[in-house]
């Protein structure tokens, strides 16, 4: 039962327990505790069982970084009970190895990705698992991004870029000398590149930009025709200045990450094309799944993994077909416009007028994005369903639709070091929520420079508010396997060393001082997935997003800073899903299986210099959702909206203005038409939307009366409202810190009669609150929740929880707090006096406690401390045993004899309770401050597990009159020691502030029932 107030002045407003200022039952804070068996335990049936014990089939992965095939197959079966042990789901195996800078050790040839060494040691991991009850997953390929060893860049499978060479032309000069080559050479792999198109064009200084030559569309020439022996004669007209542009379509040489994984080398795939995704699933037939693999797989429920699309070519990413597809979708020729669109190490070197420039490029990344998400995402999804898995996926790092990938996916992902706020969370929600799949997974917990040194409560941080915004599945990054060639102590880390200092976090495992409490990690994380998978995700309002891009960290007007602050929940959808079946309207709510949105809002596109742009379909769609009676908010003036694009009947080679003009007006017609139905509202000022919502009648599932750091994710499952909440930040860096929170939250019920109960997801307990109020369909309860902290409200009937009460409850107290205890109502009261309780039936009753003993603060304790130093090789670790007396509490480097030491610290002390101390007594543990990680121990009994980022723990059920001892086990990182362990690479990072810093405070109460 935390304290969230650890001043001496602590009650009244400043107390609760696991966020709640009065919550339910008692009956598992004092269950028996057998080493190595979960808190709570009950039988695994019901609501309340699966909470408690949630299955591995939600719980946390490991990002498992193998150095390629060099691995043993008998150590890859001991890391997967490692991990099993460990309370964690399974891992997904990749290849990674950027911290050995002499890849020749690996030996590519014959322990390379796919490799039968590598094939020997996934079907070690695949059939262990199997017997462990956990699930292996397989990386499409080695490292990122995808690719096999069968291609050459010049194979027609391989990544293609389409690169530039240009050369100005003077008015009325010639030119005559070879076509221009690429202002970039090609990768030192690369033997071919074929010329594409060469043109000629006018400058037009009107339309350049900061970083672009302006050039003149309506001069375009074409001279491809006229190029001899590879030379060209051309002499530009006399009326300015011209440029000579010439287009090489070649491969692009880009190799996966840190190889070579493999021997030959293996080349990325273009994931362009239905050629580039045939090389992969064909080396996959033909060098991986042997029988065995394929029996495994198919008895597996894994999935086959995608890294983000981080296609980096030189040039513009291509393939060969792209023209032809252009024309195909687009309804006219891109290459007139390729000026507009070529790049140059990223960057855009021409431009057209602004607005045109701005529409050909929407249009040219609008038909990338179909190739991508039609010939790799769903021909790699049909292949992996062929083979046994699911398709999981980062679909990002271009300007794809990712929002639209994620409909397809299986499985989308994210990923907490790529995603620059919650919004980008929302935007692969919104795709996963459409299409009625269930998990949307992030690879969390990869911090630069954070090898050894990153602590879980870090995670926690990171993790805390992505889940608000709808991740329910963590892979964390990572588990490293356990030694290579030429490691130093503590083993092989995938990403530390890194270009010869502290590379990326963290290698988990055994290794950790903190292991020693990852099951109470897993247990958590587990548990919040488990809620977070439960049913379907609800969302208040839908945010149409014109371009489907993610990763961008750009978020909604007005919901993103102001309406979030305040309970509305949101997420991205984009026009592709606007074509799902569960894209329809009923009872006033867009999805009703599905996220069921209230709204739909609208504004201008951002990518796009904010233009009010929409399709004529997206339009149509919004009129015909309008009609059926949901309210769409559009924020902007829509009075003369544009199509994205050119237009789908834009013809000619000079991409002609007829076909934006025909599409503009058919806009126009429906835009209209829409704006003048009843259920929508148009606001010229993001400021005026929340006017806008409440005249429609939409308000959100949650509220607070004011703006807070709250934030929620809402899931609906057989009859039960689930609501996690986490006061938490937008985006990790976000400044000022997050302060704690203490006020009133109304929840939506779905079930008249519900009550609310608080899930516990570090204990698995599930009590019913005990203090609420009720107003038709809304229950409100007081929050308190320290940075960071975490819990879930569920409003189910009463009783659907396993505990209960009477139909009474109460709806305020002058007590610290108000609990059912075997269904009785009680106060807890931390000072003596008489307490005013007003109950649910309007009656008030007074209680009187007469004794309750002054909070204790511990003196001396006793500190074992077990150090963590190397052994006798790479992956043997020494134990050596430090034993202090500490008179005060204080931080291990400020003890000469722990300044260096890394490793699990066990503190023990004694307090004394008086004789008068009876059943009726308890109290709270306050740890204070704690580096890193910690379990406690009374008078021999273990506790549940400790909430790592607000560590107070109800004591009151292990307490007993007399002498007490209390056992507090510290775990930490390894940084401390790897300082003068490995100085060439950790010498200069600071020392952490291991250890129980405290205050350590024991805050009695006394339990009294409320009379009558």
């Amino acid at each position: 039962m935390p304290v969230s107030d650890t001043s001496d002045a602590v009650g009244g407003a400043g107390f609760t327990r696991r966020g709640f200022l009065l919550t339910a039952g008692t009956a598992a804070a004092g269950a028996a505790v057998v080493s190595g068996t979960p808190f709570g335990a009950v039988a695994r049936a019901g609501t309340a069982g699966r909470f408690a014990l949630p299955d591995a089939a939600v719980a946390p992965k490991f990002r498992w970084w193998w150095p390629d095939g060099n691995v043993d197959p008998a150590e890859i079966r001991r890391e997967v009970d490692q991990i099993a042990d460990a309370g964690f789901g399974g891992a997904e195996i990749a290849a990674v190895h950027h911290s050995i800078a002499d890849k020749s050790v690996l030996d590519a040839a014959g322990h390379g990705w796919g490799s039968p060494a590598w094939v020997d040691a996934v079907e070690a991991a695949l059939d262990q698992a199997r017997r462990r009850g956990v699930t292996i997953d397989l990386t499409i390929g080695p490292a990122w991004p995808a690719a096999v060893p069968t291609i050459t860049p010049d194979s027609p499978a391989a990544v293609k870029e389409l690169a530039y060479g240009s050369a100005t032309v003077a008015a009325g000069a010639t030119y005559d000398g070879p076509v221009p080559a690429p202002a970039i050479a090609p990768a030192a792999a690369v033997t071919a590149q074929r010329l594409l198109l060469v043109q000629a064009a006018r400058i037009n200084t009107a339309n350049s930009t900061r970083k672009e030559t302006g050039l003149d569309l309506a001069s375009v020439q074409e001279l491809t025709a006229t190029v001899a022996d590879g030379r060209l004669s051309w002499t530009a007209p006399s009326d300015g200045s011209w440029v000579v542009i010439a287009h090489w379509e070649r491969g692009s040489g880009q190799t996966p990450e840190s190889g070579p994984h493999t021997a030959p080398a293996a080349y990325v795939v273009d994931h362009f094309s239905a050629a580039g995704t045939r090389a992969v699933t064909d080396y996959w037939e033909s060098h991986i799944l042997t029988q065995d693999v394929r029996r495994l797989l198919r008895r597996a429920g894994a999935t086959l993994f995608e890294d983000s699309i981080e296609i980096e070519t030189k040039a513009l990413p291509w393939t060969p077909d792209l023209p032809a597809e252009f024309a195909r979708r687009k309804g006219y020729a891109l290459l007139p416009y390729l000026p507009a669109i070529v790049q140059k190490s990223g960057n855009q070197v021409f431009a057209y007028e602004a607005a045109l420039t701005r529409h050909v490029r929407h249009d040219f990344w609008d038909v990338v994005s179909q190739l991508f998400n039609e010939h790799h995402v769903t021909a790699l999804k049909k292949w992996a369903h062929s083979i046994g898995l699911d398709l999981r996926a980062q679909p990002y790092g271009l300007q794809t639709d990712a929002i639209a990938s994620a409909a397809i996916l299986d499985v989308p992902e994210g990923e907490s070091i790529g995603f620059k706020n919650l919004d980008d969370w929302r935007c692969l929600a919104g795709g996963r929520d459409m299409a009625g799949t269930t998990v949307l997974s992030g690879e969390i917990g990869a911090y630069n420079g954070g090898a050894y040194n990153t602590t879980w409560k870090r995670f926690l941080l990171t993790v805390g508010g992505a889940y608000a915004a709808g991740l329910n599945r963590a892979v964390i990054h990572g588990f490293s396997y356990a030694t290579a060639p030429g490691v130093k102590w503590p083993g092989f880390a995938a990403f530390t060393p890194y270009n010869g200092t502290i590379g990326y976090s963290e290698s988990w495992g055994p290794r950790q001082p903190t292991w020693r409490h990852a099951e109470d990690i897993s247990g958590y994380l587990s548990r919040v997935h488990q809620v977070l998978q439960s049913g379907t995700a609800r969302a208040d309002v839908a945010i149409f997003r014109q371009t489907g891009y993610t990763a961008t960290g750009i978020g909604a007007s007005w919901f993103t800073a102001s309406g979030v602050p305040l309970g509305w929940s949101h997420q991205f959808i984009s026009e592709p899903l606007l074509t799902l079946p569960n894209a329809t309207v009923s009872g006033g709510r867009l999805a009703p299986d599905g996220p069921r949105y209230k709204a739909i809002f609208v504004e201008g596109d951002f990518f796009a210099g904010s233009e009010c742009t929409l399709t004529v379909f997206a339009a149509e769609r919004l009129l015909r959702y309008a009609k059926a009676g949901l309210p769409i908010v559009l924020l902007g003036d829509w009075s003369a909206p544009t199509v994205p694009g050119l237009g789908s009947d834009a013809g000619g080679w000079w991409g002609a203005a007829t076909g934006v003009e025909t599409e503009n007006g058919r806009l126009r017609g429906v835009v209209a038409e829409l704006v003048k139905q009843p259920k929508v509202r148009v606001v010229a000022d993001k400021a005026n939307v929340p006017a806008a919502l409440a005249d429609l009648g939409v308000a959100p599932d949650v509220t607070y009366a004011q703006s807070s750091t709250l934030l929620n994710a809402h899931r609906y499952d057989d009859g039960v409202d689930y609501y996690y909440l986490c006061n938490g930040r937008h985006a990790e860096t976000v400044k000022p810190p997050v302060a704690a929170i203490d006020h009133a939250v109304s929840f939506t019920r779905t079930a008249k009669d519900a009550v609310p109960y608080a899930l516990d997801p570090w204990t698995g307990e599930a009590e019913r609150i005990a203090t609420y109020t009720e107003d038709g369909d809304r229950v409100t309860v007081r929050v308190a929740l320290q940075p960071g902290e975490t819990t879930v409200v569920a409003l189910a009937r009463p009783g659907r929880f396993g505990t209960g009460g009477g139909r009474a409850h109460v709806t305020s107290t002058e007590a610290a707090e108000a609990r059912f205890a075997d269904g009785d109502l009680v106060i807890r009261a931390i000072a003596a006096g008489t307490y005013a309780t007003t109950l649910s039936t309007g009656r008030t009753v007074r209680t009187t406690v007469a004794d309750v003993p002054a909070p204790i603060v511990p003196g001396t304790w006793q500190l074992e401390v077990e150090s963590r130093e190397p052994g006798a090789s790479a992956t043997e670790t020494a134990t050596v045993t430090h034993r202090l007396t500490l008179d005060a509490l204080k931080a291990w480097p400020d003890i000469p004899e722990l300044a260096d030491v890394s490793g699990i610290g066990r503190y023990t002390t004694t307090v004394d309770l008086p004789a008068s101390w009876t059943r009726a007594h308890g109290a709270y543990l306050q740890l204070g401050q704690v580096f890193d990680t910690c379990r406690v121990t009374i008078n021999g009994r273990r506790l549940p597990a400790v909430d790592q980022i607000n560590p107070v723990v109800d004591a009151g059920p292990y307490l007993r009159h007399g002498t007490n001892t209390i056992e507090v086990e510290v775990a930490t990182t390894l940084n401390n020691r790897l300082r003068v362990s490995d100085p060439s690479v950790y010498g200069g990072a600071p020392r952490q502030a291991y250890g129980l810093l405290g205050p350590v405070r024991l805050v009695p109460y006394v339990q009294a029932a409320i009379a009558g």
